[in-house]
């Protein structure tokens, strides 16, 4: 307690007089400091100069550093004075004594000695009424300010939670709009006296130096909120993801996913700034954020998931190789939600009819998205409107196939008012267009074809997107996808085998365009459940979630899993293979995990039948199967914030006012309502970054 960085590091000042007094007592630092030597040279010759540690004996206020290997003035790292004394300690033994003479005489010196001897030595008990009243009138005004600075604080998170800007363009007294940050403290100051009262006086809590130091305090007690439980859980998977913003600068976003009571939790970090877009410059930087947090303990990382760029998920050189070389147990998962898309585009540009109903399907939304009167009359007729026109990422124009399919007739009817109605050739002309394709067979036939298929494209792109899913549900939720493509294939089938029976000479070549049609659509849902069963694969450390799959659970009692079981623990040797195997068999023998499906479910049971030492290891299992992340959607919703919050407007906004305002927003639950006493600690971070004018730390008067 009583060492030099120690007593920097608790503030001296900020103790309480019996913790002042401990320190007294414990007495000054004396390392031998063997270490601190000086070399000087004379022509040739090399003197060498090391610390007597006599010094200590003739200089009763001399201390030393081991951690900076210095020497330090005891009372005056306690009570502040001369730089070099009381912070970064002096290290230079070739004028050594001359500076302790000039040291120990001079006044900040005396005076601190003196306040360090008399520490302790007046006897509480008797301080006096009038000492008392003192300390009550500071605490009282303490009080009074650190109401006041809460109330500037609550302006500041409103402002982040609602993505609005802290500036305004002008913020003079003068200015008739000096932005929402001064608008919203105005209007607290009319609701509040004590606030409005403050502010006739000064307007220095408002200014921009006290914005940002606040903005980082946010930050800081954040992130130590995070860190805390990063370090109560016991594995953390992290999620990259890369962007640029308004102006074209690429940055990456890090997401930490954990375990809390059997859930898992993805917690916004913050944005990264990488030099380069090569694997070395991306790993450099995501290395740099994760490794004072994990490196101690490597085998606590068991996942990484990025999108599916060869940078990023190479093989050989790509990002995730480069980590795992350093955390060996960090498994790269390619986020599912791309897979998804990449799977439709494959299936969907193969064939030219496909790429055509596609393309002639965007032109609707298209169409109405360039005038009101348009739309005013597909409100009127069709009384819904269609998706912007910008294509999805994810669900790959499901909205506009629904809508489009569901409204075809009155889509009719609205182009057949718009043509008559409308005096613009070009407008007539596009209209005109549009009417005819709605009624083409074949596009009709597409439409009706990609109808059946959408809905469960949609499935499985809301299971991939949800933060709790887990490899155990994503699993089921691709074994049921694949199976309702196959029914749509089998169904296509059918109606194909019938034409061929009932063909006549006479619906002959009819029939020959519709069975090429029916043959077109078999190749898609073909190619969609190759392009599934190949990039949904579930190998190497996804292997796990297959022990439980509870409708298994009977076949694997009778015939146990040795197989996949073996794969698991290679990916994972630090289990007890034959605990876990015995484990397992238990867990497969008895009824009531029967009808549990999914992982979580699976846990709270475990939870809350105290059964976690009975299952150690597969608890163990659970919890990481838990913590891998089957999608990076949530770097992408911090990228949608980051958008919001960094407009041209706001381009010269700091990295850490960045983070700090983009986890405001995207971590608005946390900040609200699960960290306790936030803007106690917000406050405390505020008052010791450095002295201030008003005084915010209370007193005790024993």
């Amino acid at each position: 307690m009583n060492s030099v960085q120690e007593i920097l590091k608790l503030k001296f000042s900020s103790l309480t007089l019996e913790q002042k007094v401990e320190i007294k007592n414990l007495g000054r630092p004396l390392p031998n400091l063997s270490n601190l030597l000086n070399i000087s040279k004379k022509g040739k010759t090399s003197y060498n100069r090391h610390f007597n540690t006599e010094l200590y004996q003739k200089h009763k206020w001399l201390c030393g550093c081991e951690t900076t290997v210095s020497l330090f003035c005891f009372p005056c790292v306690c009570f502040g004075g001369d730089k070099s004394w009381s912070k970064t300690g002096v290290k230079d033994l070739i004028h050594l004594l001359a500076k302790i003479n000039k040291h120990e005489n001079s006044f900040k010196h005396l005076q601190n000695e003196a306040d360090f001897k008399m520490l302790g030595t007046i006897d509480t008990s008797k301080i006096d009424s009038g000492y008392k009243l003192e300390i009550k009138r500071h605490n009282e005004q303490v009080a009074k300010n650190r109401d006041i600075l809460e109330k500037i604080l609550n302006c500041v998170k409103f402002c982040g939670n609602h993505e609005l800007p802290l500036r305004g363009h002008d913020e003079k007294i003068s200015s008739k709009n000096q932005g929402v940050f001064h608008g919203l403290i105005n209007l607290c100051s009319d609701l509040d006296p004590r606030l409005r009262e403050h502010f006739q006086k000064s307007i220095v809590c408002t200014s921009k130096t006290i914005k940002n130091e606040l903005l980082d305090c946010i930050l800081n007690v954040t992130r130590n909120h995070i860190l805390n439980e990063i370090n109560n859980s016991e594995f953390v998977s992290i999620i990259v993801d890369e962007t640029t913003d308004i102006f074209n600068k690429f940055q990456s976003a890090l997401i930490f996913r954990y375990e809390i009571n059997g859930k898992p939790v993805e917690r916004f970090w913050g944005f990264c700034y990488p030099h380069g877009h090569d694997a070395d410059s991306l790993t450099q930087t995501i290395l740099k954020e994760i490794d004072p947090i994990l490196e101690k303990y490597p085998q606590k990382l068991i996942a990484q998931a990025y999108d599916g760029a060869a940078v990023m998920s190479g093989q050989k050189s790509g990002v995730n190789v480069r980590v795992q070389e350093k955390y060996p147990y960090a498994y790269f998962s390619h986020c599912y939600a791309h897979q998804l898309k990449l799977i439709m585009a494959q299936a969907t540009s193969q064939n030219k009819q496909v790429k055509l109903f596609f393309s002639n399907l965007s032109q609707i939304p298209t169409f109405f998205s360039n005038s009101p009167q348009r739309v005013a009359i597909l409100d009127e007729i069709v009384s819904t409107r269609l998706p912007k026109t910008v294509q999805k990422r994810w669900n790959f124009n499901i909205q506009t196939v629904n809508k489009v399919y569901e409204h075809r007739e009155t889509l009719i009817k609205c182009m057949e008012k718009i043509i008559d109605v409308s005096s613009q050739s070009a407008t007539i002309n596009q209209a005109t267009g549009l009417l005819l394709l709605l009624k083409d067979s074949t596009f009709i036939f597409w439409l009706d074809c990609f109808h059946k298929i959408m809905p469960h494209v949609d499935c499985l792109y809301k299971a991939v997107q949800s933060q709790n899913i887990d490899p155990v549900q994503i699993q089921n939720s691709v074994i049921t996808f694949k199976i309702e493509i196959q029914k749509i294939h089998d169904d296509i089938t059918s109606s194909v085998e019938e034409l061929t029976f009932e063909n006549s000479s006479k619906r002959q070549r009819t029939d020959d365009t519709v069975k090429c049609k029916k043959s077109a659509a078999l190749q898609v849902c073909d190619l969609i459940s190759i392009e599934a069963q190949r990039r949904f694969d579930f190998t190497k450390h996804l292997t796990a979630a297959q022990l439980f799959q509870n409708e298994k659970y009977v076949k694997y009692n009778n015939n146990f899993p040795f197989a996949t079981l073996n794969t698991t623990v290679e990916c994972y040797p630090f289990f007890v293979q034959e605990r876990l195997i015995n484990e397992l068999k238990v867990f497969y023998s008895r009824d009531d995990f029967l009808n549990i499906k999914g992982v979580i479910p699976i846990i709270n049971y475990i939870t809350n039948a105290n059964m976690e030492d009975t299952f150690k290891e597969v608890f163990k299992l659970l919890k990481i199967l838990v913590v891998t992340p089957m999608t990076s959607s949530e770097a992408e919703r911090s990228f949608s914030t980051l958008k919001r919050i960094k407009t041209c407007l706001k381009s010269n906004m700091g990295e850490d006012r960045l983070d700090a305002l983009t986890m405001l927003s995207v971590e608005s639950h946390l900040i609200n309502e699960d960290i306790v006493d936030f803007n106690k600690k917000v406050i405390d971070d505020f008052c010791i970054i450095k002295e201030r004018s008003l005084d915010f730390q209370y007193k005790n008067c024993t």
